[in-house]
């Protein structure tokens, strides 16, 4: 791509909470609650594989090690959006994810799993580990 002259789009996820955007990006850091968001992650991630949740690191196109490969994926922007959702908003609350690009089959996985933990309304209505999409993503 670089001889190209073509690059990778940057994907990123928004969501917005007390009329203010918040922007996400792959393993941003840049959040002034990016601490709690990252330990609201540990938290989610620890929570779905005790519900059955493996990652799907065929999703990582880097090569690198399998151990590697997962700790990508649970950085993705939407999960880094979903935790700051859950942190900032009461039980019950519907949270709205928007990405510039589409969801990896990953995260769309993971966030039926985090919907048996909290039952959420997102973009693609998760519900009860289901996906109103039918997984078509």
């Amino acid at each position: 791509m670089v001889g190209r002259k073509a690059s990778k789009i940057q994907g990123f996820s928004l969501i917005e909470f007390n009329n203010m955007v918040h922007k996400f990006g792959v393993g941003d850091r840049s959040h002034p609650q990016s601490d709690r968001i990252y330990s609201k992650l540990e938290e989610l991630a620890a929570s779905i594989k005790r519900l059955g949740y493996v990652p799907m690191t065929d999703f990582v196109l880097h090569d690198i090690e399998e151990e590697t490969k997962q700790e990508a994926l649970s950085y993705h922007s939407e999960r880094l959006a979903i935790a700051f959702g859950l942190i900032n908003t009461a039980p019950g609350t519907t949270i709205r994810i928007t990405k510039n690009l589409r969801i990896c089959g990953d995260c769309h996985n993971a966030i039926k799993f985090i919907s048996e933990i909290r039952d959420m309304h997102r973009f693609h209505l998760f519900e009860h580990g289901v996906c109103s999409c039918g997984d078509y993503w």
